[in-house]
This record gives C-alpha cells, sequence and structure tokens, in this order.
C-alpha cells in the first residue's frame, strides 16, 4: 500500500486546524491555540520531508503545502493583532507580502505559464521566523514567556525577511516573466 497521499492528507490537516487556532485565540484560550499552532507549523515541515525524502510530491501538494501555510499565518496574524498580541503594521506588511505572491503567481499562470514554483530559502526562513514568532506571541499570551524584547527582535527578523523574500519574489518571477517573452 502506497503512501502517497499522505503529505497531502498533512496539509489538509493543517488547513482545518486554522478555524479552532482562531477562534482558541478569540476566545483567549492560549494554551488549546498554542498547542494547535505547533502541530500545524510542526506538520508544515514533516510534510515537506515527506514529500522529498519519499518522492510523493504532487501537483495539489505543491498547491495545498502554500494554501496551507498562508491561511495559518495570515490567519494567525490577523487574529492577534485584532486581539491586540501583534501590531497592524507588522500583519499588514506579512498579509500585503502574501496577497503579492500570490496575485503574482496568478498572474504568471494566466498570463505566461502555470507557475512550478520551488520556495527560496529566503522564503523558507521568512516562514519559520514568522511560525516561530507566532508561537513565542500565542506562548507569551499563555504563560507570560519569553519577554516582550526576545518578540521585539523576532518581530524585527520577519520584517526583513518579508521585505527581503518578498522583493526577491517579485523580482526572480518578473526576470522570468521577460525570459519567457523573448
Amino acid at each position: 500500500m502506497s503512501l502517497r497521499w499522505l503529505p497531502n492528507a498533512i496539509s489538509l490537516m493543517r488547513i482545518a486546524l486554522v478555524a479552532p487556532i482562531l477562534w482558541y485565540i478569540t476566545q483567549s484560550g492560549f494554551e488549546l491555540a498554542l498547542i494547535l499552532f505547533f502541530i500545524a507549523g510542526f506538520s508544515d515541515g514533516v510534510d515537506g520531508w515527506l514529500a522529498k525524502r519519499f518522492g510523493w510530491g504532487s501537483r495539489l501538494g505543491a498547491l495545498l503545502d502554500p494554501v496551507a501555510d498562508k491561511l495559518l499565518l495570515a490567519g494567525a496574524f490577523v487574529t492577534l493583532m485584532l486581539t491586540g498580541h501583534i501590531p497592524a503594521w507588522l500583519t499588514g506588511i506579512v498579509v500585503l507580502r502574501d496577497v503579492v505572491i500570490v496575485g503574482g503567481a496568478m498572474a504568471y499562470s494566466w498570463l505566461i505559464a502555470p507557475v512550478e514554483g520551488e520556495p527560496t530559502r529566503i522564503s523558507k526562513l521568512n516562514t519559520a521566523l514568522e511560525l516561530l514568532l507566532i508561537l513565542f506571541v500565542l506562548s507569551r499570551a499563555a504563560y507570560g514567556w519569553p519577554d516582550a524584547i526576545t518578540i521585539t527582535v523576532l518581530g524585527a527578523a520577519v520584517l526583513v525577511t518579508v521585505v527581503i523574500s518578498g522583493v526577491d519574489y517579485v523580482w526572480s518571477w518578473s526576470r522570468r516573466a521577460r525570459e519567457v517573452r523573448r
């Protein structure tokens, strides 16, 4: 029996966890939100590892994984902003980058060719830092740890990687589009 479906099932589970995580945040159930967010964040690495390690990657998985990431992270950022735990300006920049990336991918697919994108290293680092920031913010809300300066420094790292990865995506996909059009 093949387990090729497992990475896609894990991505679907991550999508299913978004609503309960956001609900627990709005209800100040930070401990449960933290546990579920940790599971979702950990599963992000597991599904990618399984797909690469065993050759279980698929076109569906290549679409589900980033959708799951965007829903989880954007939802958490917006909800934590609305509950006063993350600044609006940082949430705006994080969400704007995702909108630019998704919009750019859709435009590229529609105008040029289907997107066959592999996330860049800076984008993977950005996702990891965003996941860590949300984990730390939830941990601080639930347990008072870590201290505010740690979250501030991590937030600054997220800001830097958001900007660099956003510019990198726009520049590299613009270059690809110009090359295809030649």
